[in-house]
């Protein structure tokens, strides 16, 4: 299943990201969306989880949990 994470810290990397769902389950991808003019994250992600319900597990913990000072929001990607 593939989720989206929103409202991420501008300063988090690929890996941190990837470090918050994989105490969920197995993560197949995660990809950090960049700025290309910058080089800077705009602050959301998609990771995407090799078990549905594994995937179900990390939206229900980690939807509105905080990752650095910001409350984030991890719901299926559309």
């Amino acid at each position: 299943m593939k989720l989206i994470v929103l409202n991420l810290p501008r300063d988090f990397k690929e890996q941190s990201v990837a470090e918050l769902f994989k105490a969920y389950g197995n993560i197949k991808g995660c990809d950090l969306v960049m700025d290309k003019v910058t080089g800077k994250s705009k602050g959301f992600a998609f990771v995407e989880m090799a078990l549905d319900h594994e995937a179900e597990i990390a939206i229900k913990e980690l939807h509105g949990s905080k990752a650095g000072k910001n409350k984030i929001r991890v719901k299926q990607a559309d």
